[in-house]
């Protein structure tokens, strides 16, 4: 007699049924804020650096890099759009001003910039 007997393997979800899966936040977790992104793409990822550029000064910082694959990109694009579409139809349409949106692309000239002059 076997003591020991085969646990029976797991059964194949449902079609149409999804899994939950829980996300754990740590408590040490810190938000940051980014007012400029840079993104860079190869065929298998997709690569987001997040920055801040305070006011006024020559250089900024990246925060944070975010690398995921095309298809997740292409996920967090749909995600993004429908919560900006629900965002607007709440609080109204966010406006870009052109130059604050040509802005955001370019950094400040710094001070040993001076090759456009010689």
């Amino acid at each position: 007699m076997n003591e020991n007997p085969k646990p029976n393997p797991p059964q194949p979800e449902p079609a149409g049924k999804q899994k939950r899966i829980t996300i754990d936040m740590p408590k040490n977790l810190s938000a940051v804020y980014s007012n400029v992104a840079f993104m860079r793409y190869t065929p298998a990822e997709i690569l987001i650096d997040f920055a801040q550029v305070l006011p006024g000064t020559p250089r900024g910082q990246i925060l944070a890099r975010i690398i995921m694959s095309p298809m997740h990109a292409k996920m967090l694009q749909r995600a993004l759009a429908d919560n900006i579409a629900k965002y607007e139809r709440q609080f109204g349409e966010i406006r870009m001003p052109t130059p604050l949106a040509d802005q955001f692309f370019r950094f400040p000239k710094q001070d040993d910039d001076d090759d456009d002059e010689k």
